[in-house]
């Protein structure tokens, strides 16, 4: 059994009825269940529809998006996160640059490493050289004026845990952010790399071994097999290719708002969406999200 999700940004709920009967009928679907009124609604199929990426393409068009998945254990234990254009809107290190003033040749680098062009440890290792001599009090000036949570962050975390779920931020990205933002969502856990600070300026270095790629597959595996459950109970999330390993792992992986050649790696795609979307697809009503 599969279970199709359609589902659009709740900024616009702009999610028409007539469109999920529609493709229901088309598609010979069961009966609709609406989770959240013109946003998110969900029906049942026997199997999975051979023209799903035509209709998904369609839709895109109409900001819907559309994900056919198995019905079976979709509810997840456990929810890791990236941080970066995920869980927040920014790119840390874009903002840091940006006061540094070397923004546009970070941002370059970054967009670049993120669609996979770029070796990730590399393309790190040269951002961060760039912040070399950035008071390190820029750090907390950052976060207090330019980072903010990307929508739905709060309420996905805080189901998640409602329902017995374990939250860990995994990312590419610095601790000095993680800690916060990690704290500010309510995760339970944070991994990320460490900026090297000496006489209160940053020295332009970052502390080894580089969490990127393997770290955030060895994060899965290492806080699942703690906590007892299989990769398949895991709902991933992320944007960018340094989170293909653990997208591709995780019994759900969602490449959200993400770079083009990541999303075309990934079964469950979301471009419209925000975070609230992982709760529609393993089937939370929002009478169900938690304050």
């Amino acid at each position: 059994m599969f279970v199709v999700t359609l589902l659009t940004d709740p900024a616009r709920a702009n999610l028409q009825p007539a469109l999920v009967e529609s493709l229901r009928n088309a598609w010979g679907g069961g009966a609709a269940t609406w989770l959240s009124p013109d946003v998110a609604a969900e029906f049942e199929m026997q199997s999975r529809p051979s023209n799903q990426w035509d209709v998904w393409s369609e839709l895109q068009a109409l900001a819907v998006d559309l994900v056919v998945q198995p019905a079976k254990d979709r509810r997840k234990k456990m929810l890791l996160a990236d941080m970066d254009s995920t869980m927040i809107r920014q790119e840390c290190i874009d903002e840091l640059a940006d006061v540094a003033g070397v923004g546009e040749r970070v941002k370059e680098i970054t967009a670049r490493a993120m669609n996979g062009e770029l070796d990730f440890e590399g393309a790190l290792v040269e951002r961060v050289s760039l912040l070399s001599g950035l008071d390190a009090t820029v750090i907390e000036r950052v976060l207090a004026e330019r980072i903010s949570s990307m929508p739905g962050g709060q309420a996905l975390v805080a189901t998640m845990k409602a329902h017995g779920g374990h939250a860990a931020l995994v990312s590419g990205g610095f601790t000095a952010f993680t800690a916060s933002v990690a704290t500010q969502l309510g995760f339970d856990e944070n991994r990320a790399n460490t900026l090297i600070v000496k006489d209160g300026r940053l020295t332009g270095e970052v502390a080894r071994p580089i969490l990127g790629r393997a770290a955030k597959v060895e994060a899965l595996e290492q806080i699942t097999a703690r906590l007892g459950i299989s990769e398949a109970d895991v709902i991933a999330v992320g944007d960018g290719a340094n989170d293909l390993g653990m997208l591709q792992r995780a019994g759900t992986g969602v490449a959200l708002h993400a770079k083009p050649s990541v999303a075309e790696q990934c079964e469950v795609r979301i471009n419209h969406g925000d975070l609230t979307a992982l709760l529609f697809l393993q089937g939370y009503a929002l009478s169900e999200f938690a304050a």
